[in-house]
C-alpha cells in the first residue's frame, strides 16, 4: 500500500511540475489561471492522502490479465483534508462570484479614466503627403517577404515574425522580426536568426534587411531560447504577462517589450504595471515600472485591455441594469495604431449601441499612459468610410484598407488605400468623416486629395467644406524646376525668385504646359496654405515665356491663347 500511495504522489507531482513548465504558469495565485491550478493540486494530493488513510488499493490479477482495482476501507474518511478541499473551492468561488460587475459596477465603469474632451482640429496635427502611413500590415509583410525572397539561402532558414509599427528616430516603420522555420531550423542554429527587415509605413519603396543583430529569443524557439518560457522563469515567475512587442531603439536595437500586468478586482480588470525589456541576442531583461518605461518604448498598453475598458465605460454607464439602453455607448468594428507628436495612440470610434453606420465620436487612448482623449463629434465609422470608398471605384473590384483618421487641414478625414485582389495599392481615398458621401479617389495621393477638395466644395450641405481662405495666389518667374514619379504621377517641383524659401508641387495633370516650363518663365500659381514644408499647387496659370514678350494664359480646365501682346 506504501508503494502504491508513494506512486500515486511521485505521478501526480509529474503531471502538475509539467503542466505548470509547459503552460509557463506563474506561481502567483492571485491569477485565477493559478488559482484554479493549485484547487486541482490541492484536491488531487487530499484524495490520495484520504484513500491512503482510509484504506488500501487492492490489485487484482485475474487468469485473463485483466487487473482488477478494488479499495478495502479500514477507518473512518479522515475530515482534515475534505475541509481543506473544500474551503480552498469555496474560496475560488467566492472571489470569482465577487469579481463578476455585479459587485464591482464603479470599478469596471471607471478603469478607464475620464476622456479629455478637445477639439479635433487643435489636438491632431495635419499631416503631409510624405507622412501619411499608406502601408498597413498586410502590405508590410507582403514587402517584407519579397526583401526575404532576394536571399534564397536565408529564406529557407527563417520565417516572417508579425510585424510591429513603431516610430524609429522619428521616422514611422513597420519592424518585422525573423523567426526559425522549424525544430531542426532551429536546432542548427541556435544563436538565433540573423537580425529583421524595416518596411518604411509612408513610402513601400523604402524597405531595408538588417542582419548586425542576433534574434535569440522568439515565439518559434524551443526549450530554454522559447520567449514565454524565459521571460516567465527569469523576469516573471509570480507576475501576468501579456502583449510581446519587437521594438527597436534609437540605435536600431532590437527588443522584446512585453507587458507586465495584475487583476484590480479579484479575478477581473487586467491592468498594465509596466513592461519587461529583454535582449532578443542575450535574453538580459529589466523590469519597468510603467511611469520608468524608456522613451523609445512605443506601446506598453495592450489593446484588448483598452478596447475592453472602453466598452465597460459605455456598457455601465448608468449601470447593469439600465435595460432602456440609455447613453450606452461602444468601440466600432474597428481600431488602429496611430502616431501624434510623437505618441503612440489607439484610435477607435464610438458608435451608440445598435448603431453600426454612424459614429458619436472618436477616442484616442496613450499606449504607453493610458490617456484617453474623447473627440465628440457626429459622423461615419470606419466600416461606413471604407464601404463609400469602394463603392466609388466598384468597378474594379478593389477593397478599401482599414482607415486612418487624420487632420486634413482642420477637417477630420479618413485616409486608406484601395487594393486589388493581390493586396497591392491601386488607388488612394480621403472620405470625410461628417459626411461620408464625400469621398476623393485617385491613382496617386495628389490625385485623391484634387478630387477630394472638388467634392468638398460640390456638397453645399456638407460642415467640411475648405474655406477658399486658406488658399493663396501669386504670381513670380521661375527660379528652378525638376520633375519626379511618385506612385507612377510626373509631379513637378520649384521654387519662385520672389519666394525661395517656399517649395511649391504641381501634378503634371493640373496643366499641359509644365512640361515645357523652364526658369525664367513667368507664372500665376495658387496652393493651400498649410503645416507642410512643401505647398500643393491647386491651379496653374502660364503667364509668360522667359525669352519673350507674348502673353498666354492656360488654366486647368483647358488652354488658351489670349492673342495679346505686350508692347
Amino acid at each position: 500500500m506504501k508503494k502504491i500511495s508513494t506512486l500515486a504522489y511521485i505521478a501526480a507531482t509529474v503531471f502538475f511540475v509539467v503542466n505548470a513548465v509547459s503552460a509557463c504558469l506563474n506561481l502567483n495565485p492571485l491569477y485565477p489561471g493559478t488559482a484554479f491550478f493549485y484547487c486541482i493540486m490541492i484536491t488531487t494530493y487530499s484524495a490520495i492522502w484520504v484513500i491512503n488513510k482510509a484504506g488500501k488499493i487492492i490489485l487484482t490479477r485475474h487468469e485473463t490479465g485483466q487487473v482488477a482495482v478494488d479499495f478495502e476501507r479500514k477507518a473512518p474518511f479522515p475530515k482534515a483534508p475534505i475541509i481543506l478541499v473544500i474551503l480552498v473551492w469555496a474560496a475560488y468561488g467566492i472571489v470569482t462570484l465577487g469579481s463578476t460587475v455585479f459587485f464591482n459596477v464603479p470599478a469596471y465603469r471607471d478603469q478607464m479614466p475620464d476622456y479629455s474632451v478637445v477639439d479635433f482640429s487643435s489636438e491632431i496635427q495635419v499631416l503631409d503627403s510624405e507622412q501619411i502611413p499608406i502601408v498597413d500590415q498586410d502590405l508590410a509583410t507582403k514587402i517584407a517577404e519579397k526583401k526575404l525572397g532576394e536571399k534564397p539561402s536565408l529564406g529557407s532558414q527563417v520565417v516572417l515574425g508579425e510585424p510591429t509599427i513603431q516610430t524609429v528616430n522619428d521616422k514611422l516603420v513597420w519592424v518585422v522580426p525573423l523567426q526559425h522555420s522549424g525544430f531542426f531550423k532551429w536546432l542548427t542554429n541556435m544563436s538565433g536568426t540573423p537580425g529583421y527587415i524595416v518596411v518604411s509605413a509612408t513610402n513601400s519603396q523604402d524597405v531595408e534587411y538588417i542582419d548586425s543583430y542576433k534574434v535569440k529569443y522568439q515565439p518559434n524557439a524551443y526549450l530554454l531560447s522559447d520567449l514565454n518560457f524565459h521571460t516567465r522563469y527569469t523576469a516573471a515567475l509570480f507576475t501576468g504577462v501579456t502583449d510581446f512587442s519587437f521594438e527597436l531603439d534609437d540605435t536600431g536595437k532590437p527588443h522584446w517589450v512585453i507587458t507586465t500586468y495584475k487583476y484590480t478586482r479579484g479575478f477581473a480588470l487586467p491592468e498594465a504595471t509596466g513592461a519587461i525589456i529583454m535582449d532578443t541576442a542575450t535574453g538580459k531583461s529589466t523590469r519597468y515600472a510603467l511611469q520608468d518605461v524608456p522613451s523609445w518604448v512605443d506601446r506598453v498598453q495592450p489593446e484588448d485591455f483598452i478596447l475592453t475598458q472602453i466598452n465597460n465605460k459605455g456598457r455601465y454607464v448608468h449601470g447593469v441594469f439600465n435595460w432602456a439602453d440609455k447613453d450606452k455607448y461602444q468601440t466600432s468594428e474597428g481600431d488602429i495604431i496611430v502616431y501624434n507628436d510623437g505618441r503612440c495612440f489607439l484610435f477607435t470610434g464610438i458608435t451608440s449601441v445598435g448603431s453600426d453606420e454612424s459614429a458619436i465620436g472618436f477616442v484616442m487612448v496613450d499606449m504607453v499612459t493610458k490617456e484617453p482623449i474623447m473627440y465628440q463629434m457626429a459622423g461615419a465609422t470606419e466600416y461606413a468610410a471604407q464601404r463609400s470608398a469602394e463603392g466609388k471605384v466598384q468597378q474594379y473590384g478593389y477593397y478599401a484598407s482599414f482607415p486612418l483618421i487624420i487632420n486634413y487641414n482642420g477637417t477630420p478625414t479618413y485616409f486608406m488605400t484601395l487594393k486589388d485582389i493581390d493586396g497591392l495599392i491601386k488607388q488612394y481615398a480621403f472620405v470625410s468623416v461628417k459626411d461620408f458621401l464625400v469621398v476623393g479617389v485617385g491613382e496617386s495621393m495628389q490625385d485623391a486629395k484634387v478630387d477630394y477638395e472638388k467634392a468638398l466644395r460640390q456638397n453645399p450641405g456638407s460642415s467640411t467644406i475648405i474655406d477658399s481662405t486658406d488658399t493663396q495666389t501669386v504670381e513670380g518667374t521661375i527660379y528652378r524646376i525638376s520633375s519626379e514619379v511618385v506612385a507612377g504621377e510626373t509631379v513637378y517641383r520649384f521654387i519662385l525668385n520672389e519666394d525661395m524659401s517656399t517649395v511649391l508641387e504641381a501634378q503634371a495633370s493640373l496643366n499641359d504646359m509644365l512640361c515645357l516650363t523652364q526658369p525664367g518663365d513667368s507664372v500665376k500659381v495658387t496652393f493651400r496654405e498649410g503645416y507642410s514644408a512643401v505647398k500643393e499647387v491647386s491651379a496653374f496659370e502660364f503667364v509668360a515665356l522667359g525669352d519673350t514678350q507674348q502673353t498666354v494664359v492656360f488654366d486647368t480646365a483647358h488652354t488658351e491663347e489670349s492673342g495679346q501682346t505686350e508692347e
